[in-house]
């Protein structure tokens, strides 16, 4: 995807340790983590409202006006 194979997410993890130490890393990984699935759960209700919005048009498309 971005070219980042193992050894250079090894690096990364390695970095991360040196900065923030081993008792600070499971809090970034959790907020990260809940900051993800949040941002999942919104884009998800927004496609599901999307959705709703483009069936209403063709359902009121299809419909002959009187």
């Amino acid at each position: 995807m971005f070219g980042i194979g193992v050894p250079e997410l090894i690096v990364i993890m390695v970095i991360a340790l040196v900065i923030f130490g081993p008792g600070k890393l499971p809090e970034i990984g959790g907020a990260l983590g809940r900051g993800i699935r949040d941002f999942k759960k919104a884009f998800e209700g927004t496609d599901e409202e999307l959705k709703k919005v483009t069936s209403n048009k063709t359902d009121s498309a299809e419909q002959p006006k009187a």
